[in-house]
């Protein structure tokens, strides 16, 4: 039928495709000798150094190509750093919130550094008066001030019954005497100091143990003083004598031994042939803070209580 052997023209075909590709493949010596020549020029380019043969063509073939490298490197730049830009960003923002909250917080100690080393020299003086008086503390924090209409010098400590204080507690602090707790709350108490108008408290002056009783002026700060009149009317009391609370029965409102303040006049009444003596307190009661509250040792307290060796209970 004209179709010839079967297989025929199939062999036919790839037989031709296979010459075909024989013809376009190198020869195996075209091979061998570019084989030869890289080797060649290899050897020549590493044993040359500077001086190789090779080196003009580099040199020419850089000269072509360089301005091409460094052109593309500056327009493609600009897009493989965005990445890299947001992330320095961020890690600088974050930096800066970082120092600027460190800077803030060093910023706080220092504007605050006076006021806790003043407040720990008191807590620390009020265990030493523990120790010095013999009486058991409750530490407190002075809150608040009386209120100017009602004419009286009281304070609000931020201790109450609940922490063993009631009314007609002595007050101390590192200083001396500050006053008596009039009433409290849970949490609270209200102290008159001993500067107020209506205060009273008895006291005994200097090596004579004369006693008398002391009355506030009504006056806070530096000019606030106290008037002492003795009970023997005879009896003058010396400058820079030092005056103690007299004690009450039962230590309520005061114990005794508390400092109160020193001597700084007399006054003599040719009429009445009495002396006043005028004293100054050891207390500053324009700046008050921490204080102590006198309770019987082992009182049962929702905060530490200073015993009256300096230890906490």
């Amino acid at each position: 039928m004209g179709l010839g052997k079967p297989g025929g023209p199939r062999e036919q075909r790839w037989t031709s495709m296979d010459r075909q590709e024989e013809r376009n493949r190198p020869s195996r010596s075209l091979m061998v000798a570019l084989l030869l020549g890289c080797l060649t020029l290899i050897t020549l380019d590493y044993h040359g150094g500077a001086d190789s043969p090779m080196e003009p063509a580099r040199r020419a073939v850089g000269e072509v190509f360089g301005p091409i490298e460094t052109g593309t490197a500056t327009v493609i730049r600009p897009f493989t750093a965005v990445p890299a830009w947001f992330r320095t960003k961020g890690a600088l923002r974050d930096d800066i919130a970082e120092l600027t909250a460190e800077n803030s917080r060093l910023k706080s100690q220092v504007a605050t550094q006076d006021y806790d080393r003043n407040r720990l020299e008191e807590f620390e003086g009020l265990t030493s008066a523990a120790e010095n008086l013999g009486y058991a503390l409750v530490p407190a924090r002075v809150v608040g001030l009386g209120a100017a209409q009602s004419f009286s010098h009281t304070v609000t400590i931020d201790a109450g019954s609940s922490s063993g204080i009631h009314p007609d507690m002595t007050v101390v602090n590192n200083d001396g005497l500050v006053g008596r707790v009039l009433r409290v709350t849970s949490t609270t108490a209200t102290v008159l100091l001993i500067i107020d108008t209506e205060s009273v408290v008895g006291g005994r002056v200097g090596e004579s143990m004369e006693v008398g009783f002391l009355h506030g002026r009504g006056v806070l700060g530096d000019a606030g003083r106290l008037d002492l009149d003795l009970v023997d009317e005879s009896e003058v009391p010396a400058d820079h004598d030092s005056v103690v609370t007299w004690g009450s029965d039962g230590g309520a409102p005061y114990v005794s031994g508390v400092p109160i303040g020193r001597v700084v006049s007399v006054y003599s009444s040719l009429r009445d042939s009495s002396q006043r003596a005028v004293i100054e307190p050891y207390v500053d009661f324009g700046a008050l803070d921490v204080v102590g509250v006198v309770v019987p040792s082992g009182t049962a307290s929702d905060r530490a209580v200073i015993e009256a060796d300096g230890s906490l209970q």
